[in-house]
């Protein structure tokens, strides 16, 4: 009885570690770079309109999904930089407020995708 008992236990055990494992493995949680060319206070409506419309969709800011946010204050010559520096944190959508943006090639090449 007891010869049976041992392989039982032991593969419990080895299934409970491989769940343990398995669930310890973090979700990727996609990321948005938010470009714009105001000031946060005047771009705010802009802004929660597409917190809005994610949540509407099922991404909670702050849950499932995570939105870096650059502004440009007014200063249209920022706005490269500040495009350079979300590709840098690794976003995978960078959303601009603005079609007047451009965009330098290096950026372009490293950035998956621009929505303007």
């Amino acid at each position: 009885m007891k010869k049976k008992i041992t392989p039982l236990i032991l593969c419990a055990t080895l299934l409970a570690l491989y769940g343990a494992a398995q669930a310890q493995q973090p979700k990727k949680v996609p990321r948005i770079g938010y470009l714009s060319t105001q000031e946060p206070t005047r771009d705010s409506t802009r802004s929660t309109a597409i917190r809005l419309a994610l949540r509407e969709r099922g991404y909670i800011e702050g849950q499932n999904i995570a939105i870096e946010y650059r502004y440009a204050d007014g200063k249209l010559h920022r706005a490269p930089e500040l495009a350079a520096e979300l590709v840098h944190l690794g976003v995978d959508v960078i959303f601009a407020n603005s079609t007047t943006i451009a965009f330098p090639p290096n950026v372009l090449a490293r950035a998956d995708k621009v929505i303007k």
